[in-house]
Formats: structure tokens, sequence, C-alpha cells
């Protein structure tokens, strides 16, 4: 009679053939479907490849050009809190009631 080990490593050794047959029938089953949507110059995948390639060549001068932006955007906040601040006293002075926004009294 077989030790009990022996016995699980052949179920083992089984289990995994079984498991590798099963991969490769799906892999021979899937592999004609993959063949029809990407095999063609004019396929689906082709034309996916492509636009891929044009937005990436399109897009390859941002990373350079980033830090220069933010630094520019970053100006242009700093002046539009100065003219925030400006137009919040202008606001202000405007809901005053008259004479009390230019310090007289009526």
């Amino acid at each position: 009679m077989m030790d009990a080990s022996t016995v699980l490593m052949f179920a083992t050794g089984v289990a995994v053939l079984v498991f590798f047959l099963v991969v490769a029938t799906a892999l021979m089953r899937i592999d004609p479907l993959l063949e029809s949507i990407g095999a063609e110059g004019n396929s689906l995948l082709a034309k996916l490849r492509f636009g891929l390639r044009a937005i990436e060549q399109e897009t390859s001068h941002l990373p350079a050009a980033v830090p220069r932006i933010n630094a520019g955007l970053g100006a242009i906040a700093t002046g539009l809190t100065g003219v925030g601040v400006s137009l919040g006293g202008l606001a202000a002075a405007l809901q005053a009631p008259p004479g009390e926004a230019d310090g007289r009294r009526p």
C-alpha cells in the first residue's frame, strides 16, 4: 500500500496537469477570437494602437512645459489675490451707508 503523502503527491500532480490542460484548452479557444480582433492592419486593435501613438506624440512636450505653466499660473494666482482684496474693499465701501465709507457724517 502507498503512504498518504505519496497519494497526496500524485493527486497534486494530476491536479496540476488538469489545470494546465484547462488553461491550454481555454487559450486555444480564445486564440481565433483574438486573431479576428487584431490580426489585420485595419482591425480595432490596430486603430487603437495608431490613436494611442498619436496621442503620445502630441503630448510628449507636456512634461517639459508643465513647470513653466505652473510658475505662470502661480504668478497669476498671486495677482488675483491682490485683486480679490481690492474688490473686497470696494464691495464693503459700496454696501456701507452713505457717508460711512469715506468717514463723513451726514
